[in-house]
């Protein structure tokens, strides 16, 4: 008698599953377990993607993708399982089952959420990891790709890079960062003013909705394919993958990296960079990162500020803009290096000249630091004064350091509407504040944060002001959250507002449509009704 390979898998699977529910006792983690097999294709076997507490790689499988310390005390909640999906239907199946059976999910593409909400959760809970679903299409005829949301930026660049020298994609500086969540947040990177955000580069995308279906943007509607654009995408499903167009950049383009101290002339160069950066050629990004750095003199402390460039063209005409529009940097040819695009990836994740762009393929490694980031957005230049009040703040909450990005140039021309994140014209950085320690315990964690925090108050006077905004991908716990099992309007609009400002409300209609019982949520999720 010849048996079916299609049986011989369903059988092992059962098997599998058998070994995990006796070491489980959790009656809803049980119910979920046995679910999964019964809404999986049988020749794609969902057990050897799923990871309870009883398999010795469980705990490898949850830290790798943890980036942040802060998430791996023994008091941090953890899942009573994880869901590796190898297959687009074992996160089908997931959804389904979670669902079924009273368990709340909580999707993970590469692990960075600044607080942890992609992998921690208050009530019982699974997580969904995107990591091997990873695929990167490229079709150079159309100019587009079609990358599924585990790729890592790095994979995407990657990528790339392997078909063209003379194409991109407009997103962030960190090459272990999912596309899934990246891209869902809005996607901010140096590619921004000449091309705009990642989410202004998506032209269509797969997710899987809560009642397990998969949508394109076609059978989802254009009021869903709008939310996932920057809204967030666990609020409303799960990405599956994203249609990206890819964008046109020179075979060679220019970075540099010019140093300032204080003594030097920071402030007032500083100063100059706030009046011209946004204004600059679209194809010239120019970031300004000031941090706490020794003195000249044994004892003391400065402010040393790192000013990185990226121009998409050669170091001749950067040079001449550069004297015209910037001089008090005072830009030198010795500053400048050509390079390809890929190579620039490199250079702003602050890797040596000539690493191999082979290190974009590594994936994450686990935690290396505790650490807690904030965010705001500045539309008026800081005078002199103010800044030489910034720094000494920032001397008093060393280590912490900050990152202020300047907008303009195509973030200007896009409608504040085209996708929920709203912080276009009219605003000149968006800023970052990061603070980061290497000291265990409760005592480290509470000092740290609090400076970050102080300073964080501290800049309330120089900062956009009712609501005072947000960036979206630089998660904040501290702007406002709901708990882990409910989304109440009232304290979401805290957040919500700060975070997408009027595209909020759009924002909670959408939900309302596309997950009406809030099956989707997580501490800074969209609720599904105004009430």
């Amino acid at each position: 008698m010849k048996v079916s390979m299609t049986v011989i898998l369903s059988v092992f699977s059962a098997l599998l599953l058998s070994v995990s529910l006796a070491a489980n006792s959790d009656p809803s983690l049980e119910k979920f377990l046995q679910c999964l097999p019964d809404n999986s294709l049988p020749s794609n076997p969902i057990s050897e993607a799923i990871y309870t507490t009883a398999n010795p790689s469980f705990e490898s499988v949850l830290l790798t993708y943890i980036n942040n310390r802060r998430f791996l005390t023994p008091t941090t909640p953890k899942p009573l399982a994880i869901v590796t999906a190898l297959h687009e239907s074992h996160v089908q199946a997931t959804v389904v089952c979670a669902k079924s059976h009273g368990l709340q999910v909580r999707i993970r593409s590469g692990g960075h959420d600044y607080e942890g909400l992609s992998y921690v959760s208050e009530v019982p809970f699974v997580i969904l990891d995107m990591f091997n679903l990873r695929s990167i299409d490229i079709d150079l005829a159309s100019e587009t790709a079609w990358v599924q949301a585990g790729a890592t930026l790095g994979e995407i660049y990657y990528n790339i890079a392997n078909r063209s020298n003379v194409h991109a994609f407009p997103a962030g500086v960190c090459p272990t960062v999912g596309a899934g969540g990246h891209i869902s947040g809005g996607g901010y990177g140096t590619l921004m003013r000449k091309y705009g955000l990642s989410v202004d580069n998506v032209i269509d995308a797969k997710v899987v909705d809560v009642n397990g279906n998969i949508l394109d943007r076609q059978t989802m509607g254009e009021d869903l394919f709008w939310a996932i654009r920057g809204g967030g995408g666990a609020s409303f499903g799960v990405i599956l993958s994203w249609k990206i167009n890819l964008v046109r950049v020179p075979a060679k383009v220019t970075v540099f990296k010019v140093d300032r101290t204080l003594e030097e002339g920071a402030t007032d160069i500083f100063y100059q960079w706030q009046q011209v950066s946004t204004e600059l050629d679209k194809e010239l990004f120019i970031r300004a990162m000031p941090q706490v750095a020794n003195g000249s003199v044994e004892g003391t402390k400065t402010i040393r500020i790192s000013f990185y460039g990226l121009f998409l063209g050669q170091s001749g005409a950067l040079i001449s803009m550069m004297n015209k529009r910037f001089p008090k940097l005072g830009l030198q040819q010795s500053d400048c290096i050509e390079m390809r695009w890929i190579e620039s990836t490199l250079f702003w994740f602050d890797l040596p000249n000539g690493t191999s762009i082979d290190v974009l393929l590594n994936r994450p490694r686990g935690a290396q630091s505790f650490y807690k980031n904030k965010s705001d957005y500045v539309n008026h230049i800081v005078p002199k004064e103010a800044l030489e009040r910034i720094w000494k703040m920032m001397i008093k909450a060393e280590p912490m350091w900050m990152q202020w990005n300047p907008i303009g140039g195509r973030m200007s021309e896009i409608p504040d509407t085209a996708t929920p994140f709203p912080h276009r014209a009219g605003y000149l950085f968006k800023l970052q504040y990061s603070i980061n320690w290497s000291e265990e315990g409760t005592e480290a964690t509470d000092r740290y944060i609090s400076l970050i925090r102080e300073m964080h108050d501290a800049m309330a006077p120089y900062v956009t002001k009712f609501p005072r905004e947000a960036f979206q991908n630089y998660r904040d716990l501290d702007i406002g959250s709901s708990p882990s099992n409910q989304t109440n309007f009232e304290e979401a609009k805290e957040y919500g507002l700060k975070y997408f400002k009027g595209n909020f409300l759009r924002l909670v209609k959408v939900k309302g449509m596309a997950d009406p019982d809030n099956f989707f949520k997580h501490e800074q999720s969209i609720p599904p009704r105004w009430t």
